[in-house]
């Protein structure tokens, strides 16, 4: 009896812990969502950084940098287009990957 009782308590508590984990999940991905706008932002403010960057220290940082977030994107559709995005849908969501933190400026 004592058994069957521990049993139930075990599984009441596995189905609550995996209650809470799906809450805390949904909970962090609401605060890191991006949206289009925000991916907007976030490439304005990448091309001001480059100008600003090709201003000061002459094209080679300015390429080195653009580079850098040109294999981001490139590494982000790649992978988006392996998991199952197609087409426009799997560019959008690649830009909104690569400059989506726009949101948080």
């Amino acid at each position: 009896m004592e058994h069957s009782s521990e049993l139930e308590n075990g599984e009441a508590s596995a189905s609550q812990y995996t209650r809470d984990m799906q809450t805390e999940r949904h909970s962090v991905r609401e605060a890191l969502r991006s949206d289009l706008p925000a991916a907007h932002v976030g490439l304005g403010v990448t091309v001001i950084v480059l100008i600003v960057v090709a201003g000061f220290s002459g094209p080679r940082w300015t390429l080195i940098i653009g580079g850098a977030f040109t294999a981001w994107f490139l590494l982000a559709l790649a992978v988006i287009h392996i998991g199952s995005g197609r087409g426009r849908d799997a560019v959008r969501r690649a830009y909104i990957a690569t400059f989506g933190w726009g949101n948080w400026i």
